[in-house]
């Protein structure tokens, strides 16, 4: 099955659109679609793995360990973490990588920092 990927509401916005306006076929739902801004990263953790989609976040201080204690007890479409400072382009291309290259299968239970 072809990845769905979740954005947090951190994530910089300009990645998701260059995502999307490179690949419309993407499904790749913004923080505000998902209605999770202001939810706890155990909650966003369990919405992404309700819708399952795959989280991507700048979020490198809490959501790793959060993400591990999600996945001590239930299943994860997984994590991507994504550094403040990679240019959006950079991402973009990163994770339409991830998309032709990957199945969501692939990407269960498993955290991944880019660049790849």
């Amino acid at each position: 099955m072809k990845i769905r990927f979740q954005a947090d509401a951190d994530l910089n916005q300009i990645i998701l659109l260059a995502v999307i306006r490179r690949e419309p076929a993407v499904e790749f739902h913004s923080a505000s679609t998902a209605r999770i801004a202001g939810l706890t990263d155990a909650d966003v953790l369990a919405l992404a793995a309700r819708e399952a989609r795959l989280l991507v976040t700048h979020d490198q201080s809490t959501m790793p360990e959060h993400f591990s204690r999600f996945i001590a007890t239930g299943t994860s479409p997984g994590l991507l973490v994504v550094p403040q400072h990679l240019p959006p382009v950079t991402v973009a291309d990163e994770l339409l990588l991830i998309w032709h290259a990957t199945e969501s299968e692939e990407w269960t239970n498993r955290i991944c920092y880019l660049p790849i």
